[in-house]
């Protein structure tokens, strides 16, 4: 692939996350620490053969490290999470935190414990550039080069979803996730929402995008919530609602980890400046009980409905 036809930063971690099954296989790696392949497939309800091909992707993008190991006489494989996908780690809090407040579920999700104060709470985005919370996407700038969206979507070569069975599953994220971030369109769009487009021409002819694949997400995001029609008619104006903005938190993780871990052609780059401190907008986790900023090894989760003895920290290599 020439310079020119490499995906952006952000194009490419796109590629490395934004698939259903990849999200849970991660979370799962985080959340129970899971490593082995029969645990994955015996948890997440997966066919072997999907199974083998997101790990062998997760392998090549240097989220997970195979690690030999034996049993019983047998060389066996588990895989371990890379530092690269251990700085994931606040997103898939944040998206936690996102389904808590939006996402109607049947089970209740997971309780956070941050073990600093000792409380069970809910985060908040913040700073950390100046370490003023909360942030919300009103309170910052997104500035992109001219190129940022250009081969932004690279074809995958599976279509696979998720079935129906997560939703009853109290650690699965639920299809409003999966169809914002398990979906590099959606992605996409919505993060070109953030930038202020609204009109169908203008998303089409930024992004590249199919008309029928925009006609699709965009009937899909107003279906959810998370655009609201403004001017119906022949040409549409969308803006996004409340739910929609309230996901700016995770697509801020997303920028800031895919700049940090990839390299996209000139001109691709996604600057996020907060406007109270004039700085790059970097952000972080605080805690809404003590108001502290919290890090991975300062918290675990409860799941009391699952497994009602266990606590469970967020994972690192170990």
């Amino acid at each position: 692939m020439s310079e020119a036809e490499r995906p952006s930063a952000i194009g490419q971690a796109l590629l490395a996350i934004s698939d259903q099954w990849t999200l849970l296989i991660l979370q799962r790696a985080f959340l129970l620490h899971t490593r082995r392949f029969a645990d994955w497939r015996d948890q997440l309800g997966m066919s072997e053969s999907v199974l083998a091909n997101r790990l062998k992707e997760l392998v090549a993008g240097e989220l997970l490290r195979p690690e030999p190991y034996r049993e019983a006489g047998r060389a066996r494989t588990e895989y371990l999470l890379t530092e690269r996908a251990i700085e994931l780690w606040p997103m898939l809090v944040e998206i936690w935190s996102w389904e808590r407040r939006w996402v109607p579920r049947r089970h209740s999700l997971p309780e956070l414990v941050h073990e600093t104060c000792g409380s069970r709470t809910d985060v908040e985005l913040g700073c950390a550039s100046c370490g003023r919370a909360p942030v919300t996407a009103r309170d910052t700038e997104t500035v992109r080069a001219a190129a940022t969206f250009a081969q932004v979507t690279v074809p995958r070569h599976h279509r696979r979803t998720v079935r129906g069975e997560a939703e009853r599953d109290p650690l699965s994220y639920l299809p409003d996730t999966f169809e914002l971030l398990g979906d590099r369109w959606s992605t996409v769009i919505l993060a070109a929402a953030f930038l202020g487009m609204r009109r169908f021409a203008d998303f089409q002819s930024e992004l590249g995008v199919a008309p029928s694949v925009l006609s699709n997400r965009l009937r899909r995001f107003t279906e959810l919530g998370v655009l609201a029609v403004e001017e119906p008619g022949a040409r549409p104006r969308y803006r996004l609602t409340g739910k929609g903005l309230d996901f700016f938190g995770i697509f801020a993780f997303v920028v800031e980890w895919a700049q940090a871990w990839y390299t996209g052609p000139p001109n691709t780059d996604l600057r996020v400046t907060h406007r109270a401190c004039g700085q790059p907008f970097r952000p972080c986790l605080r805690c809404r009980s003590c108001g502290r900023a919290i890090s991975r090894t300062e918290v675990h989760f409860v799941v009391p409905e699952v497994l009602p003895e266990r606590r469970l920290p967020l994972a690192g290599t170990a």
